[in-house]
């Protein structure tokens, strides 16, 4: 398997599992280490480590600007006419 899809799939298990992603804001290697069942090489674990950050990041980053862009767009209809 693939370093990116690793990472997806770490991902989605941060996102979903709130235990996990709680042990792996706390201490991200021993977290990874752990599911992954395997001591990794320090540069491995911090790339796939940064990845899955970055991609959190992105994600959560992605929603909150949904949401304001949404809002915006309600406020807008309004002003014309449009929902209220």
């Amino acid at each position: 398997m693939e370093i990116k899809e690793k990472i997806e799939e770490i991902v989605e298990k941060v996102k979903n599992d709130k235990d996990f992603g709680k042990n792996f804001k706390e201490d991200p290697v021993k977290a990874l280490e752990e599911l992954l069942g395997t001591d990794l090489p320090d540069e491995q674990v911090k790339a796939v480590i940064e990845g899955v950050k970055a991609k959190v990041n992105l994600d959560e980053l992605g929603d909150k600007a949904g949401d304001l862009l949404g809002g915006a767009v309600d406020k807008l209809k309004g002003l014309f006419g449009g929902k209220k």
